[in-house]
């Protein structure tokens, strides 16, 4: 057998993934430590000893750790330069700037609502959902500190917007690796992806509106704390609108379609300028915000807690931990852990709502076990896409479910890549005992209710649509795979229906 083929039986192929989640579960519910890169490392080497009973050699495992790191290494290069953008566009007054028109211009009822409607925006036009919740989600969570709203509740918001924004870009990669997987376009793939996408959004901008009302009043609102937040950046801050500028540069950048690395880093680049004409910041301290993060001691708690971040080095604990899930993923994939898995999910559904709910599904528990959304996208793609075509169902069904159990919950999995970024870059503090701020997963409303509503239309048949004649002939033609079991294409399924 090719040992890049390896089937092990279902029972042998769940045991490291069971036995990591409990050692997962141990770690943060039993010793209430949120660092999950021991449990990580230690479901790494269980599944490598699966591996080694399954016959593989050590190089073999090694050749799989590697190679899914390799291909997540672009989102390990985005994480170091948002890093550098936090420190950096914070020293600039570009952060402080955001938070304090913020809390001149934005209503506390309605600041969850604009919240989510600004991180869509800048999250479309930017095609990145981290750059977003590192740089307008960091502001959004100094606003709403000046709210006195609690921070999951932003963190909620901005994620929601934020992933949401990703998930519907052209410019994002991963709407582009959806449709690359399944076979189909990614234009036709965004248009499929609005029958989930807008009621998600809509349900969350009115739990959202509602939240508002019931979490700020007037009584509630201390405008005594929103005076002394905004009379600390301005005496620490040069406060102007042209300060926003490496914020529209990057969002101009990425509109003309440069790629999301090269565009982010100009924004550190501009900021750095920015920095020293407006704020008078050295060359020297430049690099120092850069790589060590801003510090700063304004007197005002809240400032100091939002303000104090940034740099290169604050993402190390971020990157080691995808790193090593990337590497427990790898070696998953590698010993045929996950195949077998999906395997016998796809043996035990023949029907379209199954198959379909089994596909988001699938890509969701990838994300949890294996820690990587890309990963959670690829394999489930790959695996699955035989059977919508042995259906004679549009792919772009499956592409549709891959992106919502893969790209919108990643950042609800606290150890996976999205959501250990978005803990970090958010400074939600769950490692330091704050961890009633991973309310922030239930709040973030419009991820997990996309692959509910998408459930939802399976089982009834709605927004489900079938293979055309010409997905067929292009199937016919590529040779495309067919489950087993299922006829294969027919001449007739290939010609349109006559008129």
């Amino acid at each position: 057998m090719n040992k890049h083929e390896l089937q092990p039986k279902f029972a042998l192929a769940i045991t490291p993934v069971v036995l990591t989640l409990l050692v997962i579960g141990l770690q943060i519910f039993y010793f209430g430590v949120f660092e999950p890169h021991i449990p990580l490392a230690i479901g790494l080497a269980i599944t490598s000893l699966v591996g080694i009973r399954l016959g593989l050699k050590w190089k073999d495992i090694e050749e799989g750790v590697f190679h899914v790191i390799h291909v997540a290494l672009p989102s390990v290069s985005v994480l170091i330069t948002v890093g550098m953008i936090i420190g950096v566009w914070i020293a600039s007054g570009t952060v402080p700037s955001i938070i304090y028109f913020g809390l001149k211009i934005l209503s506390p009822e309605y600041f969850l609502v604009a919240s989510m409607i600004i991180c869509s925006f800048v999250s479309v036009s930017l095609g990145t959902s981290w750059g977003t919740v590192g740089t307008v989600g960091l502001a959004l969570m100094g606003i709403g500190a000046g709210f006195d709203i609690p921070m999951y509740w932003t963190a909620g918001a901005v994620v929601s917007g934020s992933f949401f924004g990703d998930k519907v870009s052209p410019l994002s990669d991963t709407t582009n690796l959806a449709p690359a997987v399944t076979g189909t376009d990614v234009f036709s793939h965004i248009k499929n992806m609005i029958p989930t996408t807008l009621p998600a959004m809509l349900i969350a901008l009115v739990i959202y509106l509602i939240a508002g009302f019931q979490l700020v009043g007037e009584e509630t609102v201390s405008f005594a704390k929103i005076d002394a937040i905004t009379s600390a950046l301005e005496a620490n801050f040069n406060i102007s609108g042209w300060l926003l500028l490496p914020a529209l540069l990057v969002m101009a950048l990425a509109l003309k379609k440069y790629p999301p690395i090269p565009s982010l880093f100009a924004g550190v680049v501009v900021g750095a300028i920015v920095a020293m004409v407006a704020q008078g910041a050295s060359l020297q301290s430049i690099f120092q915000y850069a790589n060590n993060g801003y510090s700063i001691e304004t007197g005002v708690s809240q400032i100091d807690g939002l303000l104090n971040r940034g740099g290169i080095q604050s993402m190390m604990w971020t990157i080691s931990l995808i790193l090593i899930a990337l590497g427990f993923g790898g070696a998953l994939e590698r010993t045929g852990c996950l195949r077998a898995i999906i395997n016998t999910i796809q043996n035990k559904v023949q029907s379209f709502g199954g198959t379909q709910a089994a596909a988001i599904g699938t890509s969701f528990a990838t994300n949890l076990v294996a820690g990587d959304p890309y990963l959670s996208i690829a394999l489930p793609g790959r695996m699955f896409s035989p059977l919508y075509r042995g259906l004679r169902y549009s792919t772009l069904n499956l592409a549709r479910g891959i992106e919502e159990g893969g790209t919108l919950m990643s950042p609800l999995i606290p150890w996976n890549a999205g959501g250990a970024f978005v803990i970090s870059a958010l400074g939600l503090q769950i490692g330091h005992g704050h961890m009633e701020n991973l309310l922030y997963i239930p709040l973030a409303f419009a991820c997990w209710l996309a692959p509910c509503i998408g459930v939802f239309y399976a089982a009834t048949g709605f927004f489900s649509p079938k293979a055309t004649h010409q997905e067929m002939k292009r199937w016919k033609r590529d040779d495309e795979e067919i489950a087993a079991g299922f006829p294969a294409i027919t001449e007739a399924e290939t010609q349109a229906p006559k008129s």
